[in-house]
């Protein structure tokens, strides 16, 4: 199971402490330096229900491009977008499977999936 994650945020530390303290094993990997692939980001969207949800709407990246013109990319542009500018994903970003993934943190959501 991989768990990328961005040091400075508080959500992923909370999400990190949250897996270590249910004794679940997670390989930690910096999102910034190795982002989740294409394909990972692709199989969130279709988990999810839809692109949005994998978004860092919070941050100054996201705020910066604005949501109009995110909304107008092409899924191509979008999930190349993503790929390229990590800072765009919501975190903390795990991956167990196509089939089970989990985007930002919330603990019964976490708990539901994981124990």
């Amino acid at each position: 199971m991989k768990l990328f994650s961005y040091s400075s945020c508080s959500t992923c530390r909370r999400a990190i402490k949250w897996l270590e303290n249910n004794d679940i094993p997670f390989e930690l990997i910096d999102i910034l330096g190795i982002p989740p692939t294409k394909a990972m980001l692709v199989s969130a969207s279709e988990v999810y229900g839809g692109r949005k949800y994998l978004l860092n709407t919070s941050g100054l990246i996201y705020r910066t491009i604005g949501s109009e013109v995110v909304k107008k990319m092409s899924d191509k542009e979008f999930f190349e977008k993503l790929f390229i500018e990590p800072r765009l994903i919501k975190r903390p970003f795990l991956y167990k499977s196509n089939k089970c993934l989990l985007v930002g943190f919330k603990e019964e959501k976490w708990a539901e999936k994981l124990l």
